[in-house]
């Protein structure tokens, strides 16, 4: 199953958020599923800067392919803009 990760980025530590994002990932993976991480994409934008908007319209792109939405934790407007597009698009969003 491909399982999109939404949570927070910029709001509190990005370094923090990012790991966090990746460490689900890496559970996600674990039990054998295939996880589709947001958050990766701020190690390109450090080498290769683009407006917020063009990285929410990416990320949501690939949302379209994934299975269900995960979303983790924490105040995140982007992941709730995640989740509002994956409900409307009746795909499956999980909390835990």
């Amino acid at each position: 199953m491909r399982v999109y990760i939404a949570g927070p980025y910029t709001i509190g530590d990005v370094a923090v958020n990012v790991r966090a994002a990746i460490e689900t990932g890496q559970r996600v993976l674990d039990a054998g599923h295939s996880p589709y991480i947001p958050h990766l994409t701020h190690f390109w934008h450090i080498i290769s800067p683009k407006p917020v908007a063009f990285w929410y319209k990416y990320d949501l792109e690939w949302l379209d392919y994934c299975d269900v939405l995960l979303r983790l934790s924490g105040e995140s407007y982007g992941a709730d803009e995640e989740v509002k597009y994956a409900k409307e698009h009746c795909i499956p969003v999980y909390y835990s």
